[in-house]
């Protein structure tokens, strides 16, 4: 029995995988058990920021394995600390908690933006204000309280009732978010690009309005940065685009170069809400993947982004041209190396005919091609990408 037919028979039928399977990487390419070769214009789900196989990283984790691969959150540990402080140090000040994922870090915000909305009036009457307004279209996690404030209905199917206090406003319409906010708001939680919404890109007026409308009822603002944050759009964080820092700020996806990490950042509004007890985690802020991502920020340096602004543009330009010769391609969305195609079409056979050139790409919200390449692509890669494309869409 081959290893797609033991998949079959042993694992939950949750993910709809190509089919097949990857056993090296090296950069920007992969190999799969046949020998072939593919460029990798996806990045695991845009984890993989330097490729595969980073030298730097590979000899972090195996430094970090030698001595010390997990004690718990119980004790003080020398990767986790300087991490943190590190984080700090490229946002905003605050503090940080660390977790596994993109999920887990939204759930640590949510936490804090109830507790942060327990306000006390006095001592006979206290307001909770819980309520989070979150926008249609938008991702933010597979658990259930994630799930709740991902605004698209598809992933709500079959696992009602969900949790309470979520309200879905429109992305990138200001006056649906003032007609929701009420007496028992706490905090307005985005995503900067919808990524999983189809790599909608969120207008610049729109999140200084949300700014603005959080400063006047006093409500948190969240950015969740799970794919935009780390240099993916060209700065550290996307939030830079747009002159406005939140309150809180997740990410996690490329945080620690292929390994499960996710943290929550938080400003020092709120930085002291959180009491011992409040939130914790086993597995969070394991001391491997704080090493990786201790090289993953040094990696992240000037020169790279610079990269990532002029290859990404340099690939929007040629995904531009290629909308020109086909009337198909209804949009060209994105920044830096986060970009898309939306299509008049469903985009599952794009993805399929490029794996079988040897391109990895993706389709989002049915109809929208998805690139989300290592950071250190060139060109040269995007040619070789391009060249690939337009091969596909001739046979179209």
């Amino acid at each position: 029995m081959n290893l797609i037919d033991l998949e079959k028979k042993y694992f939950l039928p949750v993910f709809k995988r190509n089919p097949v399977v990857l056993v090296k990487g090296k950069g920007q390419y992969l190999w799969d058990e046949q020998g072939k070769r593919y460029l990798d214009f996806f990045s695991g789900l845009g984890v993989n920021l330097f490729g595969h196989g980073h030298p730097k990283i590979v000899k972090t984790v195996e430094k970090q394995s030698r001595n010390l691969i997990h004690t718990c959150n119980l004790y003080y540990t020398k990767p986790q600390i300087l991490l943190a402080k590190k984080l700090i140090e490229l946002s905003f000040p605050g503090k940080v908690f660390f977790s596994n994922s993109g999920a887990e870090a939204n759930e640590c915000a949510i936490k804090l933006a109830r507790k942060y909305g327990e306000v006390a009036k006095s001592e006979e009457q206290r307001a909770k204000r819980y309520e989070i307004i979150v926008f249609e279209d938008s991702f933010h996690g597979r658990t259930l309280a994630t799930l709740t404030a991902t605004g698209q209905k598809k992933f709500h199917q079959g696992f009602e009732p969900l949790v309470p206090g979520f309200k879905y406003a429109k992305f990138n319409d200001l006056d649906s978010v003032k007609r929701l906010v009420g007496p028992k708001t706490g905090a307005i939680m985005v995503e900067l690009i919808q990524g999983e919404g189809g790599v909608i890109v969120a207008k610049k007026e729109f999140i200084q309005g949300l700014k603005k409308i959080a400063q006047k009822y006093d409500l948190l603002l969240i950015f969740d940065e799970i794919q935009t944050g780390l240099g993916r759009t060209g700065k550290i964080f996307a939030y830079e685009h747009y002159g406005v820092e939140p309150d809180i700020l997740t990410l996690a996806k490329g945080l620690a170069g292929g390994l499960p990490l996710g943290t929550t950042i938080t400003n020092q509004k709120i930085a002291n809400v959180f009491a011992y007890g409040d939130h914790g985690s086993t597995f969070g802020g394991n001391l491997v993947a704080c090493s990786a991502s201790l090289e993953v920020l040094k990696l992240l340096n000037p020169k790279l982004l610079s990269q990532v602004r002029e290859v990404g543009k340099y690939f929007h330009q040629n995904l531009k041209n290629l909308q020109k010769k086909y009337s198909f391609i209804k949009e060209v969305r994105g920044i830096g190396l986060m970009l898309a195609l939306e299509l008049d079409f469903p985009g599952a056979k794009i993805v399929s005919a490029c794996l079988e050139k040897g391109l990895l790409v993706n389709c989002t919200q049915e109809k929208v091609v998805r690139f989300l390449p290592p950071l250190i692509i060139n060109k040269k890669d995007v040619d070789q990408a391009m060249t690939i494309l337009e091969q596909v869409f001739k046979k179209i």
